[in-house]
């Protein structure tokens, strides 16, 4: 996609897997709170260029950039963008995979794609723009209730977040001199792709399990990524923010 002439007095905001679901609702979320928009995807593009051609029809900038977060050269290519050389105000990190594996089937090999993705990825992701980061700027990453209570279907997947939300943990403790920030978002039920297969009693069973029965949205997220990544929750940091409607409550 072309990219097009910064616009002015705006903060940048990257989000890695932008495309799709959660993180199409958050970018065009923080399109809305007055952020450009450097959004990612691995793959496919039309859904990627529909988020961008959505946001420019707000009157906010947008673009969208392949990267596979398992490839470093891909990722160092990424920092090298201009509007990410100009400094990055916000990142989210929301990419993943979830390949559904019983536990006692888990091999290496689905675990090392698992957390090459999930993980790996977004610290590749984190470092390679590190140096362009704002002295205040304000980090999301998207983990799962899974990091916290575990999945028989997804170990691999549930191990890789609750690594991501240790790491993001940690990192917020290190920057926190800085002024920069780290959060994460714990999703329950949310309406995306890896809910797609699901039968309209699957559906019903997810829906009832939720005490405030209904499944979550993106824009659920995106909404929570907005509130951490603005003034309101200046004092927030380190935080594991659960939002899955009381599905549950470490």
């Amino acid at each position: 996609m072309t990219d097009c002439p910064p616009m002015e007095g705006m903060g940048t905001a990257l989000i890695t897997g932008g495309g799709r679901g959660i993180g199409a609702a958050v970018s065009k979320r923080l399109a809305a709170d007055g952020h450009r928009i450097l959004l990612t995807y691995c793959n496919s593009s039309k859904p990627a260029e529909m988020v961008v051609d959505s946001i420019r029809d707000t009157g906010t900038d947008a673009v969208a950039v392949n990267c596979d977060v398992t490839d470093a050269r891909e990722v160092a290519l990424l920092a090298t963008h201009p509007w990410v050389a100009e400094g990055i105000d916000i990142l989210v990190l929301n990419h993943g995979r979830y390949d559904r594996v019983h536990a006692e089937e888990l091999d290496i090999t689905h675990l090392r794609r698992t957390m090459s993705t999930n993980f790996e990825g977004a610290f590749l992701i984190w470092k390679a723009v590190q140096p362009t980061l704002a002295d205040d700027a304000r980090i999301c990453v998207i983990g799962s209730q899974l990091g916290t209570r575990g999945s028989p279907h997804g170990a691999d997947y549930s191990a890789s977040k609750a690594a991501l939300a240790i790491w993001a943990r940690s990192l917020a403790q290190s920057v926190a001199p800085k002024g920069q920030r780290v959060n994460v978002i714990a999703p329950g039920f949310v309406d995306t792709n890896i809910l797609a297969g699901d039968s309209s009693e699957k559906r019903a069973s997810r829906e009832e399990e939720v005490p405030l029965k209904r499944i979550g949205t993106p824009e659920d997220i995106a909404s929570t990524v907005s509130f951490l990544t603005g003034d309101d929750s200046s004092y927030i940091t380190g935080a594991v923010i659960h939002v899955n409607g009381g599905l549950y409550l470490p």
